[in-house]
């Protein structure tokens, strides 16, 4: 007897205000390993200040209850009523989300135009997550105070707590974080010090300084880098001598620029050293933000270095016969710190450790290629010495390369005739496009890097091969070609697997952004599961996450040029239309188009949104000894021929779950 299902109607559909998404799920918004991120949106909130050249000292204290403050000497928050929310607007910045002065990026004048608070949620983290806060501002000849508690409830509203100087102004702020929602309550003392070195190094003309309570006095340390980026870097890498003199570097786009493509005020300040051993030093900030897990930044600048050296290699006859310098030869005993500016960065995840906007590969490479050619031409001896030491590296990978392949089967199979390799022999390099159709295939041959991308098409949909033999596989051609191609014979039960003929480290499934897609990437992914599990076991299966729709989004006048977004879905596209909004960009004026299949792409758009590896979106595969069993059972169910049964009652019953585009 069926129960009767509870009643389901508007008072189930909750809402979350104020602070409650933060309180209810604080993994989207910080780091829950430590209180280190809410201290950090603390921080940043004051360089931005020193950034918009307001504030000169930035101090940082570490109290032996826990709690934290950060003072600095910028303009304050302002105090005054907010016109919509009839509350001090510093009660609104620590309250509300999505709010700030840093999403005015259009007005030239703006002083947070070019800075590290994005998104208007940082600081209201740190007063969401704290057992207390209190805030003093000194501004407009006066002292305030207001204090939260209780994950951001307002213990005691904004009040006047004396008179100050008319000169005097600043922000002081200290919260006590709640252990409730860190795995430990302390905050790393290291980390941060790290970071407010480098703010120094980003910052010259600001002190920063960090104190540790200990038995009741404070030790102070002070950071401050008159000659920035030289005297920081120099002591980064001290204990490693670099082969040649270091580049620095610094260029901005300015008003007289001829870049159409970027605003005034964007660009990138690094230095570059390359060292014959020891370890490297690998750092890249964003609007003074520390990207741990580098991204589209650091991508334009390993661009941008490797086609000036390989440049200058071919300029002085340099190169030897049979030896392809690529970029790994190039960066693998580098040493770097890069510093980018940027209008509106997109990072991934709140805590800003990576950063995606694709435009920034453009950027740091047309930023950084020319100057450092033109060095290197300037100083041809520096530039032979770094050159010598890429090719050497060079040299090593090559060997190394040769050694795997000797240790192969001397036997040597017939590639399928569909397969358009690449020019590169090395496995750990290269990459597999497995395309449906010759139309996405041919767009693909195009679009491809030739050295590295390998690409085969497959005429239609794959054969469901899940209650297959392994001894019959190859009597379907398109799955014989597939095998050939990556040099792996079927394996799986008591069949060993053998990857030694491992021809490409990625295999990566390239179908359409829709249901016919998403089936084609079932049944292949059915192929590796039943028939070639070592390669998900070992990481080299990859899904291709082309964009179904794309954005035009016009120009803005000078400070704004045309620009061309990408989303996977409607939900991306939604979020996008609404970050267009907040941008001030006109609703209605951007287009939308949508892509029927890859084979619509242009070269240079499947290029630039699926390929690129700098700006592309790649799922990798893996496959977990608690999972295999698991996964087994639901292939199974879906796949097998009799359990037509079970697929129809899953689909009664969690079909409502699906969001499919089936237009």
């Amino acid at each position: 007897m069926a129960t009767k299902s509870r009643g389901y109607s508007a008072e189930d559909i909750e809402i979350l205000e104020d602070l409650s998404p933060i309180l209810h799920r604080p993994g989207m918004y910080t780091d829950p390993m430590n209180p280190n991120h809410a201290l950090v949106e603390v921080i940043d909130n004051s360089s931005d200040e020193g950034l918009a050249g307001f504030a000169k000292n930035i101090s940082v204290v570490l109290y032996e209850d826990g709690s934290a403050s950060v003072e600095d000497d910028g303009r304050g928050i302002p105090v005054d009523i907010h016109p919509k929310k009839k509350v001090p607007a510093v009660q609104v910045i620590f309250t509300t989300l999505h709010s700030g002065g840093k999403f005015r990026k259009t007005d030239k004048d703006a002083a947070y135009r070019i800075a590290g608070g994005l998104h208007g949620v940082g600081i209201c983290v740190t007063n969401a997550l704290s057992t207390r806060l209190e805030v003093q501002v000194t501004r407009d000849g006066a002292v305030h105070r207001l204090v939260f508690a209780d994950n951001g409830k307002v213990k005691e509203p904004l009040k006047k707590m004396g008179a100050a100087a008319p000169r005097d102004s600043g922000t002081h702020i200290r919260f006590w974080p709640d252990p409730h929602y860190f795995d430990s309550p302390k905050i790393v003392v290291q980390d941060i010090a790290l970071l407010l070195r480098a703010k120094a190094m980003l910052l010259p003309g600001v002190k920063f300084s960090l104190g540790i309570e200990k038995a009741g006095k404070i030790d102070t340390t002070t950071w401050h880098f008159p000659e920035g980026i030289k005297g920081y870097f120099a002591t980064a890498i001290s204990g490693n001598d670099p082969v040649a003199e270091t580049f620095f570097g610094e260029r901005y786009v300015s008003a007289q620029s001829e870049s159409d493509s970027f605003t005034e005020g964007e660009g990138a300040l690094w230095a570059i050293a390359w060292t014959g051993e020891g370890e490297v030093v690998s750092e890249a900030y964003v609007n003074m933000i520390p990207t741990r897990h580098g991204g589209t930044h650091v991508s334009g600048l390993r661009e941008g270095v490797y086609n000036a050296i390989r440049n200058f290699i071919e300029l002085h006859a340099m190169s030897q016969r049979g030896l392809k310098v690529v970029p790994e030869d190039v960066w693998s005993r580098a040493s770097y710190v890069l510093s980018v500016k940027m209008l509106d960065p997109q990072f991934k995840g709140q805590v800003k450790n990576e950063l995606i906007s694709r435009d920034a590969v453009k950027l740091v490479a047309q930023m950084v290629r020319d100057p450092f050619e033109l060095w290197l031409n300037q100083n041809t001896d520096e530039g032979k010495r770094i050159a010598d030491l890429v090719m050497r590296q060079a040299v090593a990978r090559t060997r190394a390369a040769q050694k795997v392949e000797r240790r192969k089967s001397s036997g040597v199979a017939v590639l399928p005739g569909k397969l358009t390799d690449c020019a590169s022999d090395d496995p750990d390099r290269n990459e597999l496009f497995i395309v449906e159709g010759d139309s996405a295939g041919g767009s693909a041959k195009q679009a491809r890097d030739k050295e590295f991308q390998a690409v085969l098409p497959l005429k239609g949909k794959p054969k469901n091969t899940w209650q297959d033999d392994p001894d019959t596989l190859f009597a379907n051609k398109e799955i014989e070609a597939i095998a050939l191609a990556i040099g792996v014979e079927p394996h799986g039960g008591e069949v060993a697997a053998d990857l030694s003929g491992l021809r490409y480290r990625k295999i990566v499934i390239m179908a359409d952004a829709d249901v016919d897609g998403a089936h084609i990437q079932v049944l292949l992914l059915t192929l590796f599961f039943r028939h070639f599990p070592k390669l998900l076991e070992a990481g080299n299966i990859y899904v291709a996450q082309p964009p179904l729709f794309r954005i035009d989004v016009p120009s803005a006048g000078k400070g704004k040029p045309a620009r061309k977004l990408y989303s996977l879905d409607k939900a991306e596209l939604a979020a996008i239309e609404v970050k267009l909004e907040d941008e001030g960009v006109k609703p209605g004026s951007w287009a939308v188009s949508r892509f029927k299949g890859l084979g619509e792409m242009s070269p240079e758009q499947l290029w630039e949104t699926t390929l690129n590896p700098d700006t592309r979106r790649m799922l990798p595969l893996s496959l977990g000894d608690s999972l295999a069993e698991p996964d087994r059972e639901v292939f199974n169910m879906m796949m097998a021929k009799e359990n037509a049964s079970m697929r129809r009652e899953w689909m009664e019953a969690y079909g409502n779950l699906v969001d499919a585009d089936i237009s």
